[in-house]
Parts: structure tokens; sequence; C-alpha cells
């Protein structure tokens, strides 16, 4: 059986009403970029949400992001496995059950649990914690507009968007 092909439903980067979104999006996440959360801690919470909303697009980027930021495979593999995985720090740890918690909304009653919010707070001061929250809410945004408009990875290169800002 040959795999199915989607084609995407609308190119999001040539539409202007788009285009237009798209830069206004990118100037939003340099605010993320550009606080004291790590970076590394940026990118393994965007890969671990793109994962749970089966964004491939996204998922692509965020390795490959990863990867040219000099990520170890090991990392990047292990980010769907993390409770199971020995290489994330408390912190990171902390960063991505967040991430989950935040992302399941609908599939959990009770949305960040106190517990994980409480190792968050161990591990990050008020400003990185506000930068995660933006993060988890920014990443699961993109994951639906791409997964809306059958936007499909395999083609990211690292840093492609790099333009958009500005």
């Amino acid at each position: 059986m040959e795999p199915r092909v989607m084609e995407p439903r609308i190119d999001m980067l040539g539409n202007d009403v788009a285009a237009r979104f798209g830069k206004r999006f990118a100037n939003a996440s340099l605010v993320i970029h550009n606080s004291s959360l790590p970076k590394s801690t940026q990118e393994l919470v965007s890969l671990r949400a793109s994962q749970i909303n089966g964004c491939g697009w996204c998922v692509d980027m965020h390795t490959k992001e990863l990867a040219a930021a000099g990520e170890t495979p090991v990392r990047i593999n292990l980010v769907s496995a993390w409770r199971e995985s020995t290489v994330y720090t408390e912190a990171e740890q902390a960063a991505l059950a967040l991430a989950e918690e935040g992302t399941r909304l609908a599939d959990a009653h009770h949305g960040v649990s106190d517990e994980t919010w409480a190792q968050v707070r161990k591990h990050y001061d008020d400003d990185q914690i506000a930068a995660l929250v933006c993060l988890v809410a920014l990443i699961n945004a993109a994951n639906r507009m791409a997964v809306i408009a059958h936007q499909k990875g395999g083609s990211y290169e690292p840093g492609m968007f790099a333009d958009m800002v500005g």
C-alpha cells in the first residue's frame, strides 16, 4: 500500500493574509526567543507539543533546529518518552510536563496540575515562566494552523524563517 499524499489545503506562506499574520506571529515569538528561558528548553517544549498535536511540519522544524543548535540525537529522539529517559534535567522535565499538560487541556480536568506548577516554580524565575506559558500557547496555535492547512513535514531548513521577523 502506497502512502497517502496530502497536498496543503492552502499555501499559508504565499497567501497575503496568512503571510501578514505569520510575520506578526514570528515577531511575537521573538519575545520568547529573546527571553532568558534556555533556547534548548524552548525547542524541546515546542517539539513535545508538536508531537502531541501530530504536527509534522512543526516536528520537522523543531527537530532540525535542535540538531542545528548542536543538541544530541539521543535527546532529540527521546522527547516523546522523556518521562522514561535519563537525559533531561529536572528543569527540562518540569518544562516538558507543563508543555504536555498545557497542550492537553481538553484531555485533563485539571489543566496544569499544582505539582507540575510547583516544579516549574522551583526551576524557573517569573520571566522564564511567563516565556514558557507564552511558548506553550504559541506552539499550540502554530500546530493548529499547520495541521488545519495540511502543511507536511520534511522540507524545513533550519533558520528559514529568520527573515520574517523584524
